[in-house]
Formats: structure tokens, sequence, C-alpha cells
């Protein structure tokens, strides 16, 4: 079968068996070789082939609802619904997203980004059906890392007190992106080891009905085993949250997935179909990855299993070098406590889980709870480290404003993937954590230009007794020649090739500092560059300086426009009673989609180029 020719998963109910199975290695062949070139979420994908076939296969979408938790691991269900000559494309610009898209397809009926959204979402769709008169089914598919959540689990309180029909496939691999944490996850490990049950009573049926005595035996046996699953299964968190529950089935097993979902096809009211998955199941470095390397992937070589991109010699992921930092600062401040939502991996913070595994936390996918339980350190005497996405830090603000600034606690934030991400698009752009912290009262937050700052930032976060901020980006850092960390005075902006008669001043922040340095020194220009490395408190007195001079003012940054840095600074001068005309570079008040940072910096008319030619038809 051509992957290609595909319209629409109708076709699969007129294949059998052998012909499905023959199809779930298709789409693992053809995903390994699609994302060994593009790159994106391979393991999760690799660990749903059958179950997506198996849902597509009972259920009839689009009238059926069938969507995914956070939605990373719906490449199956896109290549089913005709999608599969696009993946080229995947996850860049104008191409195919890596998540559930309504724009893409009619089958794509949820759109996510974040865990745990999948079950409250259910339930308003199954309230509207009913309440439209309407026959169809839903089907939220979501992972033991999301259902863990607080979201998900205000969403199967409120699932089961309605008693809607919802059928929930409960996609169990013991892993989010690293492995899973907590409480439930042991009660989930608890029903794994059940795995035996289903398939022994069909054994049981077969075998010992076959004759008057046997099928008496077996009635007889049937409510023993019955009562067991009531006592030692039913009498789980499921039960606890008013679902019925099926389960566990193997979810590589296409014939039992069948199975077992044509039954709960038929059930009436919330029901739980427990699958248990392995991530990466079909290329074995995937499978073997136990710490989250293959979640998320750049393009690699299938051979051997190697990224293709390789992190130069003297450089270090960010996530990596702020977590060695940390490390390093914690060796002599035995208060420094480390927590991060189920990021281990993602933020590079594995150096601080080893040597630190009593001073580190991962929470899970659980930010509220993250923040708060820093702010619980915090008031404590402890100097919590909180690492965490800029996406994901939204996610937090109620316990970032109530339970970090209003007490003015000492809890550091290092926000990982702030400002344009790439190819996972809309929902994990970084780009809203200014407008969001700038804001709340006692926050201070920071952007280093280069490693040597924020190392510095870091010491100076870790001396003072405020929340602190300290945003930095996807992607490398060159990390030798690093001096011995210092304070920087907490407001204090850096003045780069100033000069009596510059005619121009661009301010900006992060690694766009050495940028337009560079350029400005290679281009001769008339040109003062700002290290804004503060975005609030601002540097006031550097401002009146420069507003009292007969130099025209730029903000340049990669953030949104509004309520950033040149918001901040317009506001600023508005309240001390200064007019100044400033010219503001940033990303507009929409939605931005995937792409490398170059391309919607041009597309959004923010690159240098555009700049430069507006400073140079100013001079």
């Amino acid at each position: 079968m051509d992957l290609n020719d595909i319209q629409s998963p109708a076709f699969l109910r007129s294949l059998n068996e052998e012909e499905l199975n023959d199809l779930a290695t298709q789409i693992r062949t053809f995903l390994i070789q699609s994302l060994s070139k593009t790159g994106g979420h391979l393991a999760s994908n690799l660990g749903v082939v059958e179950l997506t076939i198996a849902l597509h296969y009972v259920f009839n979408s689009p009238e059926d609802k069938i969507f995914f938790d956070v939605g990373h691991q719906s490449y199956v269900h896109k290549i089913l619904t005709g999608r599969a000559n696009r993946f080229s494309t995947l996850r860049q610009y104008k191409g195919l997203s890596g998540f559930e898209k309504r724009e893409e397809s009619i089958h794509d009926v949820w759109e996510a980004g974040h865990s745990s959204t999948s079950l409250s979402a259910a339930l308003g769709m199954a309230v509207a059906r009913d309440l439209n008169h309407q026959k169809y089914h839903i089907l939220p598919v979501i992972g033991d890392g999301a259902i863990g959540s607080g979201i998900s689990l205000e969403a199967l309180n409120e699932i089961g007190a309605e008693k809607r029909n919802i059928i929930i496939i409960f996609n169990d691999n013991n892993m989010s992106i690293s492995k899973n944490v907590g409480a439930l996850n042991a009660g989930f490990s608890k029903l794994r080891t059940l795995k035996g049950y289903n398939s022994l009573k069909s054994s049981l049926k077969k075998s010992l009905s076959r004759n008057s005595i046997g099928n008496a035996i077996y009635k007889g046996l049937k409510a023993v085993k019955d009562s067991m699953r009531e006592a030692v299964i039913d009498g789980g968190i499921f039960e606890e949250f008013g679902l019925d529950y099926m389960g566990p089935v193997d979810g590589h097993n296409i014939h039992d997935l069948i199975q077992i979902l044509s039954t709960a096809k038929r059930h009436s009211g919330p029901i739980l179909v427990h699958v248990i998955t392995k991530k990466g199941k079909g290329y074995l470095p995937c499978e073997h990855d136990n710490d989250g390397q293959w979640h998320g992937v750049g393009p690699f070589n299938i051979e051997t299993g190697k990224q293709l991109h390789e992190v130069p010699q003297g450089y270090s992921s960010w996530g990596k070098f702020m977590s060695q930092s940390v490390a390093d600062l914690a060796s002599t401040n035995k208060d420094i406590v480390s927590l991060t939502p189920a990021m281990i991996n993602g933020s590079g913070m594995g150096v601080l889980f080893a040597k630190y595994p009593d001073r580190c936390f991962d929470t899970g996918i659980a930010e509220e709870h993250t923040v708060t339980f820093a702010a619980g350190l915090a008031i404590s005497g402890k100097r919590p480290y909180v690492c965490i996405y800029s996406s994901f830090l939204q996610r937090a603000y109620d316990e970032i404003n109530h339970d970090v600034c209003r007490m003015d606690l000492p809890v550091v934030f290092g926000i990982d993937h702030a400002g344009l991400v790439g190819g996972d698009g809309e929902t994990h752009q970084g780009i809203f954590d200014i407008g969001i912290l700038s804001g709340l009262p006692n926050m201070i937050i920071s952007h280093p230009k280069d490693s040597q700052e924020a190392k510095d930032l870091l010491f100076t976060a870790f001396q003072q007794n405020h929340p602190f901020a300290i945003r930095f980006p996807k992607g490398e850092v060159k990390t030798n020649d690093i001096t011995n960390a210092k304070q920087i005075p907490i407001g204090k902006w850096e003045i780069l090739n100033d000069k009596p008669d510059n005619k121009v001043a661009i301010i900006t922040y992060g690694e766009m500092v050495n940028k337009l340095y560079e350029r400005v020194i290679a281009n001769d220009l008339p040109v003062s560059i700002i290290n804004a490395r503060y975005i609030k408190p601002l540097d006031s007195e550097m401002l009146q300086t420069l507003a009292s001079r007969d130099i025209q003012l730029f903000v340049y940054e990669q953030d949104y426009k509004t309520n950033g840095l040149g918001s901040l600074i317009l506001q600023h001068l508005n309240d001390i009673g200064i007019s100044k005309h400033i010219k503001i570079y940033g990303l507009p008040d929409k939605f931005i989609p995937q792409g490398t940072s170059g391309q919607l910096r041009k597309e959004f008319r923010i690159d240098l180029n555009t700049l430069f030619a507006d400073i140079q038809n100013y001079l």
C-alpha cells in the first residue's frame, strides 16, 4: 500500500488482521525514514501505531471525535487521514504541524500543544452532543503522565459525576517525556500487573464451555474472577472517580485492541480503556531510551541512531549550561534546591539531579504545584531554582502571582526556551512571559546576552531576596572563557560603542546584543548598543540620559511588542514626564506559527536587514 494514496481512514475496515499488522509495520518504517530527515516526535508516535489504527478501524472519524492529549503523538492519525504526502514539510515553515491542527483536516477536532486538556475538552464535547440530541463517540487519548496533572484530575471528577458517554483511552507507557513520577504512577503500576486478566478469562471460557460440567465450572470461576476484578481493579482510582474500567490490554496487539474498543463502543456512561504501549516501539534506539532523548529529535542517522546535529566544541545547550551553573553555586550554598515539572531532559537538568538527588525534585506535569512547592521552600529559608519552559510557565500564572510575588519570596525562575522556538509553533513560542511577569509587583526579569552574563545573573539572583526570572533561549551557547561569577546591580544596563556624536541607540537584550554590536562595528555606524539585560526594573538613569541626548532610540526585541520592553520604556518615560519618540520592533499581536527564527523575523519585518535599512534611512 502506498501511504500517500490514503484519503480517509474508512479503508481500514476493508482490511483483515494480517493486512492491518502489515500496515502498522509500513507506517513505522515510514515514520522512521521521514523523521530521520525532518526531525519530530518519534518515540511517542512509534508507540501508538496499532492503537491509532484500531481506533480508526472501530470508530468513524470525523463523526466520532478521536483526539490526542498534547497532540504530538498524532502523526499516525495524520497518515490515516490523508496527510502522508506532506510529511516532508513536518514542523517546517508553512508546512505540516507537529500537532493536531483544525485547519489541516476535518479529522483534527481539537488542538493542543500542552498536556492534560483532552479530558476537559471531551466533557465539553459530550455535553454539547447530548444537548443537541446527537449520537457519536468521543475518544480522548491521554497518557499516564498527563492524566495525573491537576486539570486532568479536575476533569475526571466532573466526568464521573456527569455520567456522559465518553471513552477515555488511557495510553500507558510509563513515560511522558522522561520516566513518570509520583504516587499515581505507582498506582498505575499495580494495574499494569493485571494485564493477564482479560486474556485469561477468554481462555477459560474456550476451554471450559465445551460441555455442561465445564460450563458450570466456568460460570463459578467467572463469578469469582469478576468479584476479584471488582475488589482489585475497579477498587482503584478510576472507580473512585465514577468511571468504569476495561483493561489492561496490549497496545500493540491489533486483534485485542479491536475487541476491547468494540466492547467499549457499546458501553453506556464514561469508561476508561487501559492500553499498555511501549514508547519507541519498533526502533531500538527509541525503545532503549529511558531519559527522553528520543521524545523529540532532530534529523538522525537511521543505522546508528546518531543525531546529525552535533554541539560544537566549546558550546553547550542553554539548559545544560544553566543547570551546570546552578550546580556550581549549589556546591557552596547548601540552601539551593532545584525543581522542574517533568523537564529534566528537556532543560538539561541531568547534571543537577545526578549531583544533588536529595535537593532536586521532578514534580511531573504539574506546573502550578511546582511553583507553590518552590514558594513553600522559599518561605522556609531555602533558595529554590525552578527551571521551566516559557510556554509552560504561563500555566502557573496564579501561583507566581499569589504565592511567590505577593509574598515577595526569593524564587529563581530559569525560563527556558524563551523567545521564538521554531518547529513546535504557536503552542510553544516562548514570547508571552515578559507580558505575564512584568505586571507582577516584586518580580525582577532579566535576559543575558551570553553565558558569562547568564552565570553572573544567576549568582546575583541567589544573592538577593525577591522573585527573580532569568530568560534564556532554545539552542546553544558558547561556554569557554567563563570567569568567576560576579554580581550585576539590579536594574543596571550596559552600553556598548557609545560615542558623543552617535545619532542612534538600539536598546535590546539577549543574543541580539552581540549580533547588533558586531554589525554596527563591521559597518562603522554611529550607533550605540544598549544591553537591557534587566527588562524589569528598567535602568531609569540611563533612559533619562539617553532621552536628554539628540539621539533616536530604537527598541529591538524578538518577543511581543505588546507589553514588551518597548512598552515598558514608553510607560516609564511617560511616568517621569519625558516625551521621546521611540521606534519599536517586536512581534505583532497574533499567534506566531512554526518556522525558523530567521523565517519568522523576516515575515514579521523584525529581521536585521529591515532594522538596519530603517537606521540607514534615518541617518
